[in-house]
């Protein structure tokens, strides 16, 4: 009963929107597999994590989109972007955005060189190694060679052909070996991320072990036996090749098993930061919010009555009911700074009380 009643009716909802994705995925393998037809069972340990590591995502990612400002924003996000006359210019603005923001990681660009190859070049080999490993570990993918040429492979997709092509070529060779250029990738970032954390006097000042080196020494893991494998069976006849799979496997397992309480969680959550980029075009083009003091605008008017909004359920009260301003978030930044210093100065010369102060 304690279990129970500590469930709260957020979490209830992250649990099942969890279990709704998992069972998902779960009859996608299914079908996609063919009914396991094409499912390899040495894979298995790697599907559960898999399908453990989605529950987990997609628990925290409602747990977080729950929350009042998360959902505000979420909700706000989707709104502005099929606004009335706002749809052609977001749908531009998105294609560009998913470009030089994501594609490209432009927005880390100016925070230093370094940075943005680090994570430029993790991002590919990652996305590179998954959009690779996933559909071959839940047999989505499978390659059978022609009945009229042994000589070609078919690509089969979900049990259907979408292509094929000749063993010995270079289609074949960058097909066969694309975990190699990704662990290749992903090498290249996590030694240009550590380079930065051991040389940078800054970085160095901030980091934690669990949130800055142990993500890059599992990418590192994760690329080095993958590595070794290939090494193993096309140079040295699969020796220790059961050992570098086993430990394979093993620092695979529990990089999925972490992925959902880890660093790696912003992942996900950075493509929601175009909603908010959206939210903003979208605000600001329909009017800006003047402030009550100096009458220079500082935010937009929809940014502002939202904050007042999630700060009352919050259970946050700003207003100022003896003020000729309704509300805190009426008054712009520098002048809530110049009034705080302000009533301070009367305080100090006994020209207000601090009853007075909180009126003011």
């Amino acid at each position: 009963m304690g279990i129970l009643a500590g469930f709260t009716r957020e979490r209830r909802i992250a649990a099942s929107w969890g279990a709704i994705f998992t069972l998902a995925l779960a009859v996608a393998i299914v079908f996609g597999s063919r009914n396991l037809r094409h499912f390899d069972a040495a894979l298995v340990g790697y599907t559960f994590s898999v399908l453990f590591a989605t529950f987990g995502i997609v628990y925290r990612y409602s747990m977080w989109l729950q929350r009042p400002p998360t959902r505000l924003y979420w909700k706000r996000g989707w709104q502005m972007f099929f606004r009335r006359g706002h749809l052609g210019a977001n749908s531009v603005n998105w294609v560009k955005r998913l470009t030089q923001d994501f594609a490209l990681n432009q927005f880390i660009r100016h925070r230093g060189t370094l940075r943005w190859a680090a994570h430029f070049f993790i991002m590919w080999g990652c996305i590179l190694g998954f959009a690779i490993t996933i559909p071959l570990v839940f047999g989505w993918i499978h390659f059978e060679s022609m009945a009229s040429d042994p000589t070609w492979y078919e690509v089969m997709f979900f049990g259907f052909k979408v292509g094929a092509f000749p063993t010995e070529s270079l289609v074949g060779f960058m097909t066969f070996h694309g975990l190699v250029w990704a662990s290749f990738l992903v090498i290249i970032g996590v030694a240009v991320a550590l380079r930065r954390r051991v040389r940078d006097h800054s970085a160095a000042a901030l980091q934690q072990f669990g949130e800055d080196f142990l993500p890059l020494i599992l990418l590192f893991a994760i690329s080095v036996t993958g590595l070794m494998l290939t090494a193993s069976y096309t140079w040295m006849k699969g020796y220790a090749y059961d050992f570098l799979a086993i430990l394979h496997a093993i620092t695979v397992i529990f990089t999925l098993l972490w992925l959902p309480f880890g660093k790696f969680f912003h992942i996900f959550q950075r493509p929601a930061q175009l909603g908010v980029s959206f939210y903003k075009d979208v605000g600001q083009s329909e009017g800006m919010a003047k402030c009550a003091r100096c009458n220079e605008e500082y935010a937009s008017q929809l940014h502002v009555d939202d904050l007042i909004a999630v700060e009352r359920e919050l259970g946050y009260a700003y207003e100022m009911k003896a003020s000729k301003t309704d509300h805190y978030q009426r008054i712009c930044p520098a002048c809530r700074r110049k009034v705080v210093a302000l009533a301070q100065g009367k305080l100090w010369a006994g020209e207000m009380s601090p009853i007075d102060i909180t009126r003011a």
